[in-house]
């Protein structure tokens, strides 16, 4: 049974999550603040999946996904009202995976932390993928940029193995978000991708992936798979 903690500052909503996740089999913990989420935090440690509100009485979830991310891998989905492309870039560079709009439908949020939760526990079979100073590695997902390492958070991971597997040809913005998030029926956030592509280009360099407009993206250079 994955354990869930839902940071929440509105009791009705938090109720409302807790009832719906826990029908859906899981093991629910809730906070109403940061501090408390901080303590469930470390009285459980193997939470398998944080999802967090933003705004908070006594912070944000920004700082809180900082704090989980200092001891833990698990997925974390940041649910708010607010679906701007900064508040977007700002949860994931705190180190969030996923980002959920309210208002939102319950399918559409089980979907995703259904997804996160399956991704969390997929294994990545040996090997690498190599071009032109840019070595991927996918046994652990560590990515050396002229042999230095370089930090990829899992979602940028996901993107930049796909583009290099399909090096040279387009792979289309459906197909992306299909494997990323695992046919959400469009619930994924436009700027959730976008934000993680401007990631992954500042990490690699500019001219490495290609943007089709209206199409999608394509990763430019050749790649060998070793």
């Amino acid at each position: 049974m994955s354990k869930i903690l839902v940071v929440e500052d509105d009791y009705f909503l938090r109720r409302d999550l807790k009832e719906i996740l826990t029908r859906r089999g899981y093991e629910v913990w809730t906070a109403g603040t940061e501090k408390d989420a901080v303590q469930v935090s470390l009285q459980q440690p193997d939470i398998d999946l944080y999802l967090l509100d933003v705004w908070l009485p006594d912070g944000d979830g920004f700082s809180l996904c900082q704090r989980i991310r200092s001891r833990s891998n698990s997925p974390v989905l940041f649910l708010t009202a607010c679906n701007d492309e900064e508040s977007v870039m700002k949860g994931l560079d705190m180190g969030g995976d996923d980002y959920v709009s309210k208002p939102f439908r319950s399918g559409e949020l089980l979907a995703r932390i259904q997804a996160n939760l399956r991704r969390a526990l997929q294994r990545e079979p040996e090997g690498r993928l190599w071009c032109e100073g840019i070595s991927l590695h996918l046994n652990d997902g560590t990515l050396l940029v002229q042999e230095k390492a370089v930090s990829l958070r899992p979602v940028e991971y996901r993107l930049l193995k796909l583009l290099m597997l399909n090096a040279g040809r387009i792979v289309k913005r459906e197909r992306l978000l299909e494997l990323l998030w695992d046919e959400a029926e469009g619930a994924v956030e436009d700027n959730t991708l976008n934000v993680h592509m401007s990631r992954l280009r500042a990490k690699l360099g500019n001219e490495c992936i290609e943007t089709i407009r209206g199409f999608g993206y394509r990763f430019v250079k050749e790649v060998r798979q070793m």
